[in-house]
C-alpha cells in the first residue's frame, strides 16, 4: 500500500467496522489540496448516502472562531487580556470557590485571558471528576431556550471549581467570553462572526442554524443524545446508535447560539476557517487579524506545573494551550505523530482540525458521532504525518 493510501484506509477501517457512518477529510499543504476524500454513508443504518457538501455540527470547533473574534477586539483596543471579567459582566464580581468540605471561599478576579485559556475556574457538566459538574447538570445548562445572556447568568450562579489562574480545566469559558464580546460591541455573536470572519473569508454554510432549504444536507448524528453523557464510556465495541440533537443543538432555532459550541459548518467552509486561523488572512490575501495576534493565539500560555492538560482520563501529552486552542510544545510527550507548534482543536461529535505552521499543513476531518471512543482525528493525523 502506498503511504498516502493509508489516510483513506483510516476512514475505511472505522466505517467498515460499524463504528462510524461516514467520514470526509481534506489535507492542505501550502494552501493547496494535497489529499482529500470521503467514505461511507450519511446514515449507515438506513443506507442513506452522503449529500453533496454535508453540513456538520462542529460543537467545540466553534471555540477558535470566537477566540479569534476576541483577538480582533483586542487589536481594536476595545478589549484587553488583563481586563477583569466583572468589568463587563458584573454577575461575576463576587464568585466563590467550592472547597473540598463543601464550603465556599471568596475567589480572586477572573480575567479575559483566563477565559481564553480555560483557567477561569469554570467547568462542564460532563466532567466526571469535577466537583462542580453535578451543579452544572442540576442547573440545566443544556437548556437551549436560554439566551446567551441568561445562560451566562446561570453559570455565574454556580461556584468555581478552583481559584482562577491556578488550573487548566476545559469549560464553558468561551461561552462566557462570547457574552463579553456582545457587551463590548452591542452586537449579537452571530452577527459579529459573520461581519468580521465568516463573511470576509467566504463561508457559505457556516452559522448557528440551518435554513429550511439546506436541512436535507445536515449529517445525521450517532452516539449520545446528551452532552452531559459524552464521557460515560463502556467497554463494548462502538456501534451506530441514532442520536437526537433537538435538545442540545437544534438546527432550526436562529435564537440559539453559544460561544463554545453551536456552529454548523462544512468541510469546505472549515478549511477556509482553518486557513484564516493559520494566517490571519482572507482568501484574497486581505489581512483580518495581524501576524502578531495569530502568533499569540497559537503560543502556549500554560505554566509547566499545570500540565499535562487533561479532560477526565484523556491526557493531552506534550500539549499546552494558547488563546485559541491546543499547541504542541514537547514532542517527547506526544502520543501520536505531530510536529512542534502543531495546533488546533476538535468537536464533541468527532470533528477535528489541526494546523502545522512549520510544514504549512492544515488537516480537517468531519464525521458525526457524539461521545466516540475512537480518536478519529488523531488517527488521521498519524496517517498524514507518516505519509509526508
Amino acid at each position: 500500500m502506498n503511504r498516502i493510501d493509508r489516510i483513506a484506509e483510516v476512514a475505511k477501517r472505522h466505517v467498515d467496522s460499524g463504528a462510524l457512518s461516514g467520514i470526509e477529510w481534506s489535507i492542505l499543504r501550502a494552501g493547496d489540496v494535497w489529499t482529500r476524500g470521503r467514505y461511507g454513508l450519511a446514515d449507515g443504518i438506513n443506507n442513506i448516502p452522503m449529500p453533496e457538501r454535508p453540513i456538520y455540527r462542529i460543537f467545540s470547533m466553534t471555540k477558535p472562531v470566537v477566540s479569534a473574534m476576541a483577538m480582533m477586539l483586542v487589536e481594536q483596543g476595545r478589549l484587553r487580556l488583563f481586563d477583569p471579567l466583572a468589568a463587563y459582566l458584573p454577575e461575576f464580581a463576587e464568585m466563590q470557590v467550592l472547597q473540598a468540605d463543601g464550603s465556599h471561599a471568596p475567589a480572586g478576579l477572573i480575567t479575559i485571558e483566563h477565559l481564553l485559556t480555560h483557567r477561569a475556574g469554570l467547568s462542564y457538566g460532563f466532567l466526571a471528576n469535577c466537583p462542580v459538574a453535578p451543579l452544572y447538570r442540576a442547573a440545566d445548562l443544556r437548556d437551549t431556550t436560554l439566551s446567551l445572556a441568561a445562560f451566562v447568568a446561570r453559570v455565574a450562579e454556580q461556584p468555581l471549581a478552583y481559584e482562577p489562574g491556578t488550573q487548566w480545566r476545559y469549560s464553558v469559558a468561551t461561552d462566557v467570553l462570547a457574552r463579553v464580546l456582545e457587551v463590548v460591541t452591542g452586537q449579537r455573536l452571530p452577527d459579529l462572526l459573520q461581519e468580521y470572519i465568516l463573511g470576509p473569508i467566504g463561508t457559505k454554510d457556516t452559522g448557528f442554524w440551518v435554513e429550511p432549504a439546506r436541512t436535507d444536507r445536515i449529517m445525521p448524528m450517532f452516539g449520545r443524545s446528551n452532552l452531559d453523557d459524552i464521557m460515560d464510556f463502556d467497554s463494548a465495541p462502538q456501534a451506530l446508535i441514532p442520536a437526537d440533537m433537538s435538545k442540545d443543538q437544534p438546527h432550526d432555532n436562529p435564537d440559539f447560539y453559544r460561544g463554545g459550541t453551536g456552529l454548523f459548518s462544512t468541510l469546505a467552509d472549515y478549511l477556509l476557517i482553518a486557513r484564516f486561523l493559520q494566517t490571519g488572512k482572507a482568501p484574497d490575501g486581505s489581512r483580518l487579524l495581524s501576524e502578531k495576534s495569530v502568533q499569540m493565539m497559537w503560543t502556549d500560555r500554560i505554566p509547566a506545573h499545570q500540565k499535562p492538560l487533561k479532560i477526565d482520563a484523556f491526557t493531552f501529552g506534550g500539549y499546552g494551550w494558547g488563546l485559541a486552542g491546543r499547541v504542541m510544545t514537547d514532542l517527547g510527550q506526544a502520543q501520536f505523530l505531530t510536529e512542534t507548534g502543531e495546533c488546533g482543536w476538535a468537536g464533541a461529535a468527532s470533528t477535528f482540525f489541526w494546523i502545522d505552521p512549520k510544514n504549512d499543513l492544515i488537516g480537517v476531518v468531519m464525521t458525526q458521532y457524539l461521545g466516540s471512543k475512537i480518536p478519529i482525528g488523531e488517527d488521521f493525523q498519524t496517517a498524514v504525518y507518516q505519509a509526508l
